[in-house]
C-alpha cells in the first residue's frame, strides 16, 4: 500500500521529470499528441478568455487532456482532421488546452490561482478527454466526458454553438436532430492497388491517385458513395492508378521517391490534416496536384479531369480552369450546378 500511495503521489511528477528531460535531448513522450496550432495560445486566466471569446461572439471549450491517452489522440486525429468540424468549432469557439496532470497556473472564474492538476481534480475530471463548453458568463453549457465520435461531437458544437442549451437537454437534441453516423470503413474498391504499397512511377505508368482517408469519416462515405460512383467519374479514374491509404496507418509503404515510411509517417511529412485529401504524383514521382477540401461531385470531376488532361501545367490557377469547364459544358448544353 505504501509503494502505491508513493506511485500515485510521485507519478506525475516523474511523467513531467521524464517529459522535460525528452525534450531536452530532442524526442518527445511516446504518449504526447500534437494539438492543432489553431488551439488558443492562453495565460490561462479564464475570466480573460471567456471575455475575449464573448467579444468576438464566440465561446471557450476547455480541453482536458493527458499524454498517452488513446481517446485524446482519437479525439485530434480523427475529429479535428475533418475539415467541416473544424471549421466549425473555429467559427463559433477558442479551444484551450489543460493537462490535468500539469502544473501551470490556471486563473479560475472566480479568480483563484490554482495548478491545472488542482483545476481538474476540483471540476472532478475523470476521463480524458473532457470537454466543458462554457457560456458566455463562463458557465457550463454542456459538458462532454469522454470521446465523442465526429457525427455525436459535431452535434455537440452544433449545440452549444447555437445556444440550445438553455431550451432543450443535450440529450432531446441529440435525439431530434439525429446526426448520420459515417460507416467507419475505409472503402477500397478491387481495382485500388494492393498492399505491399510501392508507390514508385516510372515512364509508362499512370499518374498515381493517392488517397488519404481514415475510419469514421462521414465526407469520405459521401465521396465514394456519390462523386465517385457517377459514370463521368469512373471514367475519368480509369486514367489513374490508384490507392486508398488509413492516413493513421502504421503500415510500412514505400514512398515515390523509393523510401520505407509508414503511411502515418508519410502522411505527416507531407502535412496532410484532413480526410478525405486527394494527391496526385507523375510520371517522375512528384506531386502535382492535391485537393483537400470538401468537394461535390463537379469538383471531385474537374479535380480528375485537371490533372487527367496536365492542364495544371499551362494553367496553374484551378479556379481559373473550374470556370471555363463549366463555360465550356453549358456551351455545349449541358446544365451545371457546381453543388450538384
Amino acid at each position: 500500500m505504501k509503494k502505491l500511495l508513493l506511485t500515485l503521489l510521485f507519478a506525475p511528477l516523474i511523467a513531467f521529470a521524464a517529459q522535460e528531460g525528452a525534450l531536452e535531448s530532442g524526442f518527445v513522450n511516446p504518449g504526447h499528441v500534437d494539438k492543432p496550432d489553431w488551439f488558443k495560445s492562453s495565460f490561462l486566466d479564464l475570466r480573460e478568455d471567456v471575455a475575449e471569446a464573448a467579444s468576438n461572439n464566440k465561446r471557450v471549450i476547455l480541453y482536458f487532456y493527458q499524454d498517452g491517452c488513446p481517446y485524446c489522440e482519437k479525439l485530434i486525429n480523427t475529429n479535428f482532421a475533418q475539415r467541416d468540424i473544424v471549421k466549425k468549432t473555429r467559427d463559433h469557439f477558442d479551444v484551450i488546452a489543460i493537462n490535468m496532470w500539469g502544473d501551470t497556473m490556471v486563473t479560475d472564474l472566480s479568480g483563484d490561482e490554482v495548478t491545472e492538476k488542482a483545476f481538474s481534480v476540483g471540476l472532478k475530471v475523470q476521463f480524458t478527454p473532457t470537454l466543458l463548453f462554457l457560456n458566455e458568463e463562463g458557465a457550463v453549457a454542456l459538458r462532454t466526458n469522454g470521446y465523442y465520435p465526429p457525427h455525436k461531437f459535431m452535434a455537440a458544437l452544433d449545440y452549444v454553438a447555437g445556444k440550445h442549451e438553455g431550451s432543450e437537454p443535450f440529450s432531446a437534441y441529440l435525439k431530434r436532430t439525429a446526426p448520420q453516423k459515417s460507416s467507419g470503413k475505409l472503402h477500397v474498391a478491387k481495382e485500388y492497388l494492393k498492399p505491399p504499397y510501392t508507390l514508385q512511377r516510372k515512364d509508362g505508368d499512370k499518374p498515381l491517385l493517392v488517397l488519404f482517408e481514415q475510419h469514421d469519416c462521414a465526407a469520405c462515405d459521401e465521396l465514394h458513395g456519390e462523386a465517385l460512383r457517377r459514370p463521368e467519374s469512373i471514367k475519368l479514374l480509369k486514367q489513374f492508378d490508384i490507392v486508398l491509404l488509413d492516413m493513421w496507418s502504421k503500415e510500412t509503404i514505400t514512398t515515390p521517391d523509393g523510401r520505407k515510411l509508414t503511411t502515418a509517417e508519410w502522411a505527416k511529412e507531407l502535412g496532410i490534416q484532413y480526410a478525405p485529401s486527394m494527391l496526385f504524383i507523375d510520371n517522375n514521382n512528384r506531386e502535382v496536384f492535391r485537393a483537400e477540401a470538401y468537394l461535390r461531385p463537379f469538383h471531385t470531376q474537374s479535380v480528375l479531369e485537371y490533372v487527367a488532361t496536365a492542364k495544371y501545367r499551362t494553367m496553374p490557377e484551378f479556379q481559373r480552369y473550374v470556370q471555363e469547364r463549366a463555360d465550356h459544358l453549358r456551351e455545349q448544353g449541358v446544365e451545371v450546378d457546381l453543388w450538384k
